[in-house]
């Protein structure tokens, strides 16, 4: 079994690129993460469910292999079909984004999959990545099986690292997603959260909450909406001021790349400010192209 696990949906994506007209992709932010992770030397798996035999699960599979990710714990449900969001484009590179993913299977997943042999793959890993949008798409009695999971690794040595990646359209409400990413949290060694995200689910200094993270055990990355990045463990922080501005093509999978870049460093033994500085590297090449995954040809040395 790979030495990463990913949870998470991958869903067809639709960039559009003018009046009807799109190009068609497939992207998610776990599945971003999986991806440069993999590019990046860490042998990754992609847990997910995914139609039979449609065109767009067929893909989404094809891309997998060849980006060298396991399918090991991919699920396949015939009659279902992947979900599906456009993206829509400003002028600065931020986005717009449209969702159909209802009946996505991936909802589904700890309903479908093989929960001991899921759990045996989670407990011989290096390390499980997840983030909030996970927690929110597999719903309630979902994370009622995750959660547990998670932690029975946690306990077994192996690294949770967890997004924050707050999304209120996917929730019922911001007490319910803070309950759930707080369990998250608790069960993480390592936290990416923007300050923005802190905020809006716990309606609280976002700064107090990520030193109240890492004084419990967790290693908390903090992004500021201004590039400012802390990174506070125990009882300490390193700062980092915002780096020079890049030209900006599309933000799409830039956070997703960045969590790559930092956590593929710090599994290869190597410092914060090392994995600080090939985050924002590896970050800054992709906002510089369209789409969530840059071509390989793309990737930073």
């Amino acid at each position: 079994m790979a030495g990463v696990i990913s949870l998470g949906e991958c869903m067809v994506e639709l960039s559009l690129t003018g009046p009807g007209a799109a190009q068609v992709g497939y992207a998610g932010d776990t599945f971003n993460t999986a991806v440069y992770l993999q590019r990046l030397g860490r042998q990754t798996a992609y847990a997910t469910a995914l139609g039979e035999g449609d065109p767009f699960s067929r893909a989404i599979l094809a891309r997998m292999a060849e980006e060298g990710l396991s399918r090991d714990l991919v699920v396949e449900v015939e009659g279902r079909l992947p979900g599906l969001y456009a993206i829509e484009r400003a002028a600065n590179g931020e986005r717009s984004f449209y969702y159909w993913r209802g009946e996505a299977p991936a909802r589904d997943y700890f309903g479908l999959a093989d929960l001991a042999g899921l759990g045996a793959a989670m407990g011989g890993a290096e390390l499980v990545y997840l983030s909030a949008i996970s927690l929110a798409v597999i719903g309630e009695a979902g994370r009622a099986v995750l959660l547990p999971l998670l932690a029975k690794a946690a306990e077994a040595g192996v690294a949770v690292a967890f997004d924050t990646n707050y999304r209120a359209r996917l929730w019922p409400g911001p007490e319910l997603a803070g309950a759930a990413i707080r369990a998250a949290i608790g069960i993480s060694r390592y936290v990416s959260a923007s300050t923005a995200d802190v905020a809006a689910f716990e309606g609280d200094d976002p700064q107090a909450m990520a030193a109240a993270w890492a004084a419990n055990g967790v290693e908390v990355v903090l992004r500021d909406d201004d590039g400012r990045i802390e990174v506070l463990s125990g009882t300490e922080v390193e700062r980092f001021a915002p780096e020079q501005a890049v030209p900006v093509v599309d933000t799409t999978g830039a956070g997703d790349a960045f969590n790559a870049g930092y956590l593929a460093a710090r599994l290869a033994g190597r410092g914060v400010r090392d994995a600080v500085a090939a985050a924002r590297r590896l970050a800054g090449v992709v906002v510089q192209h369209p789409g969530a995954i840059i071509p390989r040809t793309a990737m930073p040395e």
